[in-house]
């Protein structure tokens, strides 16, 4: 019996280092191979810098901006969640390896008993009782029941585990480079309501004196109150803009603490679109799609797919024997004072086996799952890609064609606002109706808050598409190689 124990551990140790995971290769193919560029999507300059590789102290230019950034990334609760996240997936992962090595104990007993047979581990006293007492000390070290991991389950556990902590490191990454794009867009958001209310306290004011001068006339006779009326109309809108604008950066301001995680000071706020850019105008050329494979999101999906595969080699393992060993070294003595003397040491060695014959289909059971989460996997990495693309080309159809529409609403508000001034001349002149004064000064406030609306559209794709990008990359290699972020 012993022989043939030894001959099956001899035969199943030459098994070592197996391992049943499935090849892992990369799905290909989900999106095509190339970003849009042309037609719709004109291309940018040749030597223009890749998005993604401009730190995001770089690519925003407002030194209040910068500083709204840095306090978000040290007070933002979804990063500090995202971090925790990181940390647990660090210890589980210590936790699964600590399987790959015996856990070693040490102990001691001392037994009293006046039972000669009871204390060498006799079943009964029988003839050879005695009631003198016997003291037995013991001091030993070993090893309780450890897996000999022939077939792999564990490794692929514990590699299991390794993807998981590289999934959570990507989603903290991702996180933040979301966080920043999120607070750029919100501090923008502010800066763009400012503006807009800027513009219509200016344009009340205009409306005000408007109102005035046909409240004067309707009084001596020279006017009617239709045009009174209005005139009023005018103002009225335009304080009910101010209210409303009044409430949006108000909102603007409390979505903008959320984000940043504290009270934004106010001199760190906007007061509205600076004329000169916010950011760096700067687009990829000819951009493969591979450069989608680096953002974060891509990234946490394919080592979450590749957790699953090590999953199934470790199903897979499960269906082998599986052998373990308790063994311990130490000294026996009948007298505490001989217990570490020569010819006291003793030892034991306990090999099991286990093989598996009837589960009632659980270990089945446990490989279809462990394939289909696979097969999940899979599909969630395609889709992540295909998102990814998708995102990135529609900040590319945005931006294709804003420069146009910037071109437009400017000579639009330019030409609007002198049409009003000519029609308030005219008007005065007697050589236009009031109703065409009017309308010309409803028209150029209206082509200017469009051209907010414009310029904030502008603003808010050049950052979508650094996210989209992964923009940020060049920040978060510190965090990609140490694990730990970088100092702000």
């Amino acid at each position: 019996m012993k022989k043939s124990l030894i001959a099956l551990i001899t035969g199943t140790t030459m098994l070592a280092g197996c391992n049943f995971a499935p090849r892992y290769e990369r799905p290909v193919g989900a999106v095509p191979v190339t970003l849009p560029q042309g037609g719709v999507y004109p291309a940018a300059a040749s030597d223009a810098v890749d998005v993604s590789r401009i730190g995001w102290r770089d690519f925003f230019l407002d030194p209040r901006l910068r500083q709204v950034i840095e306090t978000g990334l040290a007070n933002n609760r979804d990063l500090r969640v995202a971090a925790a996240n990181v940390l647990q997936a660090r210890s589980q992962l210590k936790v699964q390896r600590s399987q790959l090595f015996p856990t070693v104990n040490a102990g001691g007993t001392a037994t009293y008993t006046n039972n000669i047979m009871g204390a060498a581990g006799g079943a009964g006293a029988g003839a050879g009782s005695t009631s003198s007492d016997i003291e037995i000390y013991q001091a030993t070290a070993g090893i309780s029941a450890f897996e000999l991991d022939l077939f792999g389950r564990i490794r692929n556990l514990t590699r299991a585990a390794q993807e998981q902590v590289f999934a959570s490191e990507e989603a903290q990454r991702s996180t933040r480079i979301s966080l920043i794009a999120e607070i750029a867009t919100a501090w923008l958001t502010l800066a763009s309501d400012n503006e807009q209310l800027r513009l219509s306290r200016e344009t009340l004011k205009t409306f005000e004196d408007t109102l005035r001068l046909t409240r004067e006339q309707f009084r001596i006779g020279v006017g009617s109150e239709l045009e009174v009326r209005q005139a009023d109309t005018n103002y009225q809108n335009a304080v009910n803009d101010i209210a409303t604008l009044e409430a949006s950066v108000a909102l603007d301001q409390n979505a903008l603490n959320l984000l940043v995680g504290t009270t934004v000071p106010q001199d760190q706020l906007p007061g509205g679109l600076a004329a000169e850019p916010m950011t760096r105008d700067a687009l990829p050329s000819d951009v493969s799609s591979d450069v989608l494979l680096r953002r974060p999101d891509v990234l946490r999906a394919e080592h979450l797919l590749i957790a699953e595969n090590a999953n199934i080699g470790a199903a897979r393992a499960a269906f082998f024997p599986t052998i373990s060993l308790t063994g311990t070294v130490g000294t026996l003595s009948t007298a505490l004072s001989g217990l570490f003397k020569s010819g006291s040491y003793t030892y034991t060695a306990s090999p099991g086996l286990s093989l598996p014959l009837f589960d009632g289909g659980q270990r089945s059971g446990n490989l279809a799952y462990a394939k289909a989460s696979q097969q999940a996997a899979v599909a969630t990495y395609e889709k992540a890609i295909q998102t990814a693309f998708r995102e990135v080309a529609d900040a590319l159809a945005q931006r294709g064609k804003i420069g146009e529409r910037i071109a437009a609403q400017s000579n639009r508000a330019e030409s609007a606002r002198v049409a009003a001034r000519l029609s308030d001349a005219r008007f005065k002149a007697g050589v236009d109706s009031f109703l065409t004064s009017l309308d010309a000064q409803r028209t150029a406030y209206a082509a200017e808050q469009q051209f907010v609306t414009t310029r904030l559209a502008q603003a808010s794709n050049l950052v979508e598409l650094y996210r989209s990008l992964g923009g940020g990359l060049a920040d978060e290699q510190t965090v990609a190689t140490t694990g730990t972020l970088p100092a702000n």
